[in-house]
C-alpha cells in the first residue's frame, strides 16, 4: 500500500492542560536544524566533530572507559582507540588506571583539552549572542527565552531515557 505525506508526517500531539498542540515532528525538525548549524559555527579551534565531543564528553562527565565512549560517541571501538591516542599524543586526553579496577583503563581530559572545550563554548555562545541580536526581534528572543526551561527539562527526560534503554540493552 503507498503512503501518502499525510501518512508520514507525525501526528499533532496535545500539549499541556491548555490541549494547545505541540507538533513533534516540527519540534525535532528545527532542534535537529539547530543542532546542526550550532555545531558548524565555526570557532577558533580546527577540530573534528568527533574530537571535539569527545572532549566535551570527558569534560563534562569525567574520565570514562574506551567502552563507555564507544557508546556515547556513538563509533567503533577501533575509532575510539584511534582517536584517543591521536588526542593523547596532542595532549589534550590521558589514559589512568581506573580506581575501581586495577585493569581497566580510564580516559581523562588534560587542561589543554579542557581549555579547548570552554573555548568552542565562547566562540559559540558569542557568535550566538550576536546572531540573536542582530536577526531576532525582541519578541523573538522572549519567546526563546520563555521556552529555555521546557527546553531544557526535555533534554533531562530524553537523556534519562536514553541512560534507561542503555541500562535495559535496548539501542
Amino acid at each position: 500500500m503507498a503512503t501518502t505525506p499525510e501518512d508520514e508526517q507525525p501526528a499533532r500531539q496535545p500539549w499541556g492542560s491548555e490541549q494547545r498542540e505541540l507538533d513533534a515532528g516540527e519540534l525535532t525538525r528545527v532542534l535537529g536544524e539547530f543542532t546542526r548549524a550550532s555545531i558548524r559555527l565555526p570557532g577558533t579551534e580546527r577540530h573534528s566533530f568527533t574530537t571535539l565531543s569527545v572532549l566535551h564528553t570527558l569534560t563534562h562527565r569525567g574520565p570514562l572507559r574506551l567502552s563507555a565512549l564507544t557508546e556515547n560517541e556513538q563509533i567503533t571501538q577501533p575509532a575510539v582507540t584511534q582517536l584517543v591516542g591521536r588526542l593523547e599524543r596532542e595532549g589534550l586526553v590521558e589514559r589512568r588506571s581506573d580506581p575501581g579496577d586495577g585493569r581497566a583503563v580510564l580516559v581523562a581530559v588534560t587542561p589543554a583539552g579542557a581549555r579547548i572545550t570552554r573555548a568552542r563554548h565562547r566562540d559559540r555562545v558569542r557568535r550566538l549572542a550576536r546572531l540573536t541580536a542582530e536577526g531576532l526581534s525582541a519578541e523573538e528572543r522572549r519567546a526563546i527565552d520563555a521556552a529555555l526551561p521546557a527546553l531544557a527539562h526535555l533534554a533531562t527526560l530524553m537523556t534519562a531515557e536514553r541512560e534507561e534503554r542503555r541500562r535495559r540493552g535496548d539501542r
